[in-house]
């Protein structure tokens, strides 16, 4: 299925749609009520996607795609494994800032988005399995059981991003991942490196 460019008109309302969505989350919200907060008809919004579920998944999905690339562009930037790490991790959290608790806890509650935010934390698993076997070759990890400990981030991803962690341990979504790289680095390092 090829997905279709939207009309300017549309990223615009989708933007606005993910602003509404992080500050209040979705799943006490109807089309219409969307619609009248937008100052859009309710077949603007079905333009977008044909059902309130549907229109979650595409908003969900719209945030996890501009927090991947704004992260990525920064990774990009980072002069190691070790750098690749703290910035992936960093701005994961600052990401995760912007959204309130109402948002997260929407996305667990909905089959489809909870679908969306699994596949990203599998990825963001990847990303730091990568990190870690670059990490290894560079001389700056000692040489672990990349999959084993990026499964094991990941899992922390998912406990940060789904609000657990964070409200056990009294913490911000970004002290969490900070505090994620720290134990990540500090687990790993070779003894030759420095951040």
């Amino acid at each position: 299925m090829t997905r279709r460019t939207p009309t300017a008109r549309q990223a615009a309302l989708l933007e606005e749609l993910l602003a509404l969505y992080l500050r209040e989350g979705f799943a006490e919200s109807t089309l219409d009520d969307f619609a009248a907060r937008l100052h859009c008809s309710k077949s603007t919004l079905y333009a977008l996607a044909p059902s309130k579920e549907q229109l979650a998944r595409k908003v969900v999905g719209h945030f996890f795609r501009g927090a991947t690339e704004r992260i990525e562009k920064d990774v990009a930037q980072a002069r190691d494994a070790r750098d690749r790490v703290v910035r992936y991790l960093v701005g994961a959290g600052a990401e995760m800032s912007r959204a309130t608790g109402k948002f997260v806890a929407d996305v667990a509650a909905f089959p489809s988005t909870r679908r969306v935010y699994e596949r990203n934390a599998q990825a963001a698993a990847a990303r730091i399995r990568a990190f870690i076997q670059e990490g290894v070759a560079e001389g700056l990890f000692r040489d672990v059981h990349a999959r084993l400990v990026g499964e094991m981030v990941g899992w922390l991803i998912e406990g940060i991003q789904t609000g657990v962690l964070g409200a056990r341990a009294e913490v911000s979504d970004a002290e969490a991942f900070a505090a994620l790289a720290d134990l990540v680095l500090g687990g790993l390092d070779s003894g030759r490196s420095s951040l």
